[in-house]
């Protein structure tokens, strides 16, 4: 198949784009680099080196014999996109290039407004694009298990049997999201349901849970493949920033109760799920929702194993409670179904093989690149107008319109 990953230099878009050209795809990535940009910004380094785009794929390519083409720019800017979906002519396409962090959005008015236009427009163009230019495409999304949020009953794969007054119907599934980040996230899935409905595109919508991780086959044949490790407070996630302070004897800092529960997966299972979307492609018109974890655990079950696994490598690991700056309940209920995944042939790896293998040996090997400044909240969900302990600032990420390289 010719596939068109968007956001192919982040972190899952990496993984994906090797895992697929690999199996014989033609691919093509399709970037920007605020995910760099946003680490100048903050003044945050991955743990993990990463080496310039360019140099990854002229590596990939001296390793395998396959190349993976690049079209530089903005998926906000429709000319450039539209300009690359009639060159690729994709027959699917992955959107990767959104703003993942919630923390990110919360900062304050003006990284919640560049958040939303990021991912509502880029999608919103996407959307246009192959309604003129690849009607029969299937667009494969990367959404969040934090749109549902945590409500009182089963989660459902994207939509729910509803019974009111003696009638029924099937309706997406209620949203709860918790940052202006998963707000966001609500309005593309909203987006494209209409946009399917109304001109016959065919989706497939992935929630997906916390990607963990570096290694998948392809990124283990050469150093310079290696993939992102974020560990700070704004774009890394509990279970990284667990291993690196396990790593550097810092307590494993639990925000609030602990019982915060969400989706995880390995970024091996990433890869695979976004192969089995495009082999097994939505029908025309229709709208799919697949929710893409493979367990599910609170802070207090991650920071716990995280202590043990550290006391195997002969650390000293302590647990330390404090303030949760997010405003999210830290007791709750919460059972998601992820079944549909596993009935196209999803076999999962799970955290307890991998835990010291996959992350904490990487936060071992890498820690003297570890700032611990960089570990504790700033942001603050409550008044992210006062946060300013640290100057954040949002950069001019220039656009290469219409640039094709």
């Amino acid at each position: 198949m010719k596939i068109c990953v968007l956001g192919g230099d982040g972190y899952c878009g990496w993984a994906t784009a090797l895992h697929l050209s690999a199996r014989g795809h033609s691919v093509s990535i399709v970037d920007n680099f605020a995910r760099r940009q946003w680490d100048y910004e903050l003044g945050v380094q991955t743990l993990t080196p990463i080496r310039p785009l360019s140099e990854r794929l002229r590596v990939w390519q001296q390793l395998t014999g396959n190349v993976i083409e690049l079209f530089t720019g903005d998926v906000t800017d429709y000319e450039f996109l539209s300009a690359t979906i009639r060159e690729f002519e994709p027959e699917a396409v992955i959107h990767f290039a959104e703003q993942r962090s919630a923390p990110y959005s919360m900062i304050d008015r003006k990284h919640a407004v560049s958040t939303q236009v990021n991912n509502v427009v880029g999608t919103l163009n996407l959307l246009f694009a192959l309604r003129e230019l690849q009607p029969d495409c299937h667009l494969i999304k990367l959404g969040t298990m934090g749109e549902y949020g945590t409500p009182n009953i089963d989660i459902e794969e994207g939509y729910i049997k509803i019974e009111h007054n003696g009638r029924h119907d099937v309706l997406p599934f209620p949203k709860q999201p918790g940052s202006f980040y998963h707000l966001s996230k609500v309005h593309d899935s909203h987006n494209m349901i209409f946009a399917c409905k109304i001109w016959g595109l065919r989706a497939t919508d992935l929630n997906q849970g916390v990607v963990y991780g570096t290694m998948t086959d392809e990124v283990a044949l050469d150093e310079a493949l290696i993939n992102r490790f974020d560990y700070d407070e704004v774009f890394g996630t509990v279970l990284n920033r667990f291993c690196v302070q396990a790593a550097i004897d810092h307590p494993l800092t639990v925000y609030g109760k602990g019982g915060q529960t969400r989706g995880f997966l390995d970024i091996r299972d990433t890869v695979r799920c976004i192969e089995l979307a495009c082999l097994n492609p939505a029908e025309p018109g229709e709208c799919r929702v697949y929710n893409q974890f493979t367990e599910q655990f609170s802070v207090l079950e991650l920071a716990k194993m995280i202590a043990i696994a550290g006391n195997k490598l002969g650390l000293n690991v302590q647990l330390q409670h404090m303030p949760d700056p997010r405003v999210e309940k830290e007791e709750h209920y919460y059972n998601a179904k992820h079944s549909k995944l596993i009935d196209l042939g999803l076999r999962p790896h799970y955290l307890s093989d991998s835990l010291i293998d996959s992350l904490m040996n990487v936060a071992m090997q890498y820690r003297d690149r570890i700032d611990a400044s960089m570990l504790l909240p700033q942001v603050d969900w409550r008044k992210t107008a006062n946060i300013r302990k640290r100057q954040y600032s949002t950069p001019e990420i220039p656009v290469l319109t219409g640039s094709l390289i």
